[in-house]
């Protein structure tokens, strides 16, 4: 790291290069994880005979553990760094990865939510550390920018999660619930146990890559990236930290829509699986194939508004995605045909810069003696993801429709839409 140097607010002089690419791989390796839950909650639903509110309490387990965790991860940074941080993170990802070994054989869907539980505490720590890391390690100009370029690793991730989930735990044939149709009571139990058996596959190939992840942060040495203490950035108490971002109406109106943004998103892949499923005659490996088809729209989606953020003010970029997302989401609740799993893809599109675009602006209303703190808050934020999901199957579990349910993840795009503008007209 010749040449390079910390300035007193804790950004660099120039980016590290090998470092930052090496902080990037984090970002797939939660998306991996985060869309092999899409994959479970469709197995766990027929192999349990789960309602949709039941099935969704994957996500909860989840991003439950995120929202435990992400204050302890805060604090470990602020006495230690942000490698400690990472090297705790996938140390804790791979004991998680690990207990689906015990799980897949024990059978029962509590195991399986302890294990889902565990892993999310080791990403707690990754996504608390690497968010913040990614827009600190390098100069203060382009801080959001290296944020977004980390943020595109995400999808790719995502997707070989779904690949992962799709050759490894679906199987070929019809789908499950016309499987077991027929079956003795044997005959059923013994092909779910072997059904549960195949969820440990892509943990297996997924331990063996965190490893080598783990082995090379070891080895690099990694910069702090700490604001040095002056009388402009003096060490704050956590407590103090606390008050202050409880009085910033600007930081709790973007926790409110990062809240709502990362719990639409999840809503929406977390049933898309089973829209495709309800709305045709094709298997769940089949099926899977518009997850892909959805996160590379996320992908696309990313490219498209780093593009249009380029000639335009991003707020005015999102809010207009924003304005789209919603109708699209009509589509996706009230035409009764298969073009609306389409929509529902389409809406991935527009899913694309919400969270880097949400985060950066949180943590530019907050002053940078907070900011490890005020962090680790708007990943807390993610709770989103274990509340909007579970509101969407018990909406659609009362309704009997899974599709029209999906009006709860239009409502939190509404109000996504309402921050930006709040934001657009204030700034103009």
């Amino acid at each position: 790291m010749k040449n390079i140097q910390q300035m007193p607010d804790g950004y660099l002089n120039k980016t590290p290069i090998f470092q930052f690419i090496l902080l990037s791989c984090l970002f797939p390796l939660w998306g991996a994880a985060a869309s092999l839950n899409d994959i479970l909650i469709t197995q766990f639903k027929s192999v349990f005979t789960l309602s949709d509110f039941a099935s969704a309490l994957v996500q909860s387990a989840f991003y439950g553990g995120y929202f435990l965790i992400a204050i302890p991860a805060s604090l470990v940074i602020k006495k230690t760094s942000y490698k400690i941080a990472i090297l705790i993170g996938l140390t804790l990802y791979i004991v998680g990865c690990s207990m689906f070994y015990p799980a897949s054989h024990m059978a029962t869907y509590t195991m399986f939510l302890a294990a889902i539980f565990s892993i999310a505490i080791g990403l707690s720590f990754l996504e608390t550390a690497a968010n913040t890391y990614s827009s600190m390690i390098g100069h203060k100009d382009y801080a959001t920018l290296r944020l977004n370029i980390s943020q595109t690793f995400y999808p790719i991730g995502a997707i070989a999660g779904i690949l992962l989930g799709k050759y490894l735990i679906f199987q070929e044939g019809a789908s499950l619930g016309e499987q077991m149709v027929g079956m003795t009571p044997e005959q059923m139990h013994e092909f779910k146990l072997s059904m549960l058996e195949h969820t440990l596959q892509p943990y297996k190939y997924l331990i063996f890559v965190l490893v080598a992840v783990t082995v090379l942060f070891l080895i690099t040495q990694f910069p702090k990236c700490k604001a040095v203490s002056s009388e402009q950035h003096k060490e704050v108490h956590f407590m103090d930290t606390l008050k202050y971002l409880a009085k910033n109406k600007d930081f709790k109106k973007g926790i409110v829509a990062q809240f709502l943004y990362v719990g639409m998103q999840v809503a929406v892949w977390s049933f898309t699986i089973r829209l495709a499923l309800n709305l045709s005659d094709m298997n769940e490996r089949d099926a899977s194939n518009f997850m892909i088809y959805s996160f590379i729209g996320f992908f696309v989606g990313k490219f498209i508004a780093n593009f249009l953020m380029t000639k335009f003010k991003s707020d005015a970029v999102l809010m207009w995605y924003s304005v789209i997302g919603v109708i699209t989401l009509g589509y996706t609740a009230f035409v009764h045909d298969f073009s609306a799993v389409y929509a529902a893809i389409f809406a991935s599109v527009l899913f694309g810069p919400c969270w880097a675009t949400i985060y950066a602006s949180v943590l530019g209303t907050v002053e940078q003696q907070h900011r490890e703190v005020a962090g680790a808050v708007v990943v807390m934020s993610i709770i989103g993801a274990a509340v909007v999901p579970a509101i969407h199957g018990y909406v659609s579990d009362s309704l009997g429709s899974l599709q029209i349910a999906f009006i709860v993840p239009l409502l939190c795009f509404a109000y996504v839409g309402y921050y930006f503008f709040g934001k657009l007209k204030n700034n103009a």
